[in-house]
Parts: C-alpha cells; sequence; structure tokens
C-alpha cells in the first residue's frame, strides 16, 4: 500500500510542479470530451486512452531524468544535457504521434459534419 501512495506522489509532484504535465492534462480531457462528442468505437477508445498514456508517461519520465540528471551532475556537462535533451525529445515525439492519432480519429468526423 507505500507503493501506491509513493506513486499518488509522484503524480502529484507532476501536477503540483511541471506546467507542461498539466497541458498534457488539459489537452487529454479535450480529447475525452471531444471522444464522447464523437461517439469513439472501442478500439478508437482504447487507441486514444494508450496514447494519452503514452506522452503522460513521457513527460513524467522526462521530469524523473531531468531530476536525476541535476542531482548527479550539478555542474554542467555535455553527458547530461545531451540526456536531458533527448528525454525532452522522446516527450516531443510522444506528442507528435498524439496528433496524428488524433487526426486519424478526429478528421473523418470532422469531414463528416460538413457533408450534405
Amino acid at each position: 500500500m507505500r507503493s501506491f501512495g509513493y506513486a499518488f506522489e509522484g503524480l502529484a509532484y507532476l501536477v503540483r510542479t511541471q506546467r507542461n504535465f498539466r497541458i498534457h492534462l488539459l489537452v487529454a480531457l479535450a480529447a475525452v470530451v471531444a471522444a464522447l462528442v464523437a461517439g469513439l468505437s472501442a478500439i478508437e477508445w482504447a487507441v486514444l486512452i494508450l496514447t494519452i498514456a503514452f506522452v503522460v508517461i513521457a513527460e513524467g519520465l522526462n521530469t524523473g531524468i531531468e531530476l536525476a540528471v541535476s542531482l548527479a551532475s550539478p555542474e554542467r556537462r555535455p553527458e547530461a544535457k545531451a540526456a536531458k535533451d533527448i528525454a525532452a525529445g522522446m516527450v516531443l515525439l510522444a506528442a507528435l504521434a498524439s496528433i496524428g492519432v488524433g487526426l486519424a480519429l478526429f478528421t473523418p468526423r470532422v469531414i463528416a459534419l460538413f457533408r450534405p
């Protein structure tokens, strides 16, 4: 049970301190509302939920890596910078992939709204 407490503390830390994490959560909420309105199928819901989880997990791992690297290497080192940049790059790739998923899920429905 203590492990769950630590996990929730970690999530609370992310929400409290990480602006980008909060942005990802707001975008995720908007996607869920859009999915409810659009009437996604079960498979589409699964894809959406996994995509949201992928982005949020990437952001959390990025924060963890940045904190660990800063702790391990408080002085400026090229390797520390590279580790942080790579982690941030993975979040960017996850966010770009999520845009692709969003387009695939919602574009056909939006187009259908304008068809006679």
